[in-house]
Parts: structure tokens; sequence; C-alpha cells
């Protein structure tokens, strides 16, 4: 069995901890009080089925619901350690977490060398907002990212299977890796 660490980072009052919780199946309902997290939650779930590796795999997940007050900034690299793929999320009715989602780019994915398998953009649609699925206006070296729209109130099962098929891809990139590694040492 495979085991991913998964970041998910954005600016603060995104959505991040919301999604995760529901991405990991740690609530029951969706919503409640804004109560910003304090550097790091860890959420730990398996996830069953993944088929990144061209076989069904299952996969322990380790979710690190990551803070979005910079005064963190000091713990990001380690955050950062050992993680395997990273999910940033933003809120696209707010002009001021477009331009940081390039910021939380640079420093998450760029600094890590990650594969663009191994990183998900996700557009999080809070309640009574209006859903404009269209791509937002992103840096150019985001637009090669995968992007995908989430509205818990009106479609949370599209999230949810989204963020799998996600999972089963960044499963695939630990897999070639270990195949990878396991060559080498037989050479």
């Amino acid at each position: 069995m495979f085991k991913a660490k998964i970041l998910i980072i954005g600016p603060s009052e995104s959505g991040k901890s919301v999604l995760a919780n529901f991405l990991s199946d740690t609530v029951e309902t969706i919503g409640g009080d804004y109560s910003p997290t304090q550097g790091v939650r860890i959420l730990e779930f398996e996830s069953q089925n993944l088929s990144g590796t061209g076989k069904n795999v299952a996969c322990e997940v380790e979710l690190w619901d990551c803070a979005g007050d910079l005064r963190f900034e000091s713990c990001w690299p380690a955050l950062m350690k050992d993680s395997n793929g990273v999910v940033i999320i933003f809120n696209p009715d707010m002009p001021s977490h477009l331009k940081e989602v390039e910021m939380w780019h640079s420093s998450f994915v760029s600094s890590q060398g990650l594969q663009e398998s191994q990183c998900l953009l996700m557009a999080h649609h809070k309640p009574g907002s209006a859903a404009d699925n269209s791509r937002p206006v992103l840096a150019s070296q985001l637009n090669k990212l995968p992007l995908i729209h989430s509205n818990l109130e009106e479609d949370p099962e599209e999230a949810r299977q989204e963020f799998h098929r996600y999972l089963g891809s960044v499963v695939r990139t630990l897999s070639e890796s270990r195949e990878r590694e396991e060559m080498s040492i037989i050479t």
C-alpha cells in the first residue's frame, strides 16, 4: 500500500479546512463558523480503488491542512518535508486570492520541484457565490496545472471524484519513483 502526504495550501479564508474535512470524510456536515487554522492540521484516511498505476490500489493519505496566514511561513520547510503533492485552494471570487496563488505555487511547488501531476488547483466557490466555472486569469506557469471548480453546496461529489482522480496521479508518480529506485538497486 502506498502512503501519500498531500499539502492543502492557499490564502486565508479560501475554504481549505472545509474541503479537507469533506475530502477526508472527517465531518458529516459542511460549513459552520469560520475558525482559522493555526499552523497545520493533519487528517489521515485511506483511499481505495485508485487506478493511477493501471491496477486498482489503496493509499494511506495524510492530508496536511496548512494555515493560510503568512505568519506561519517559518514553518513551511517542515511542512514540505517528504510531501508527495500539493493542492492549492483559492476563492476565485476574491481578486487578492488570484494574485496570491502564484506565491503559494512558487513557495510550495516550484521550490520542491514537484511535477505538474503532483499539483492541483481548486477554485472553491463558497455557498451563495455565483459559480463561474471558467478558468480564472492566473500567472502563465499556473495555466499548465490541472484546475477544478468545487462547490460543496451544489455538487459535492464532483469535487470528491476529481480529488480521487488527482490522488491516482500522485500514486502513479509514487509507483514510478519506486520502480526507478528498485531498478537502480538491481543494476
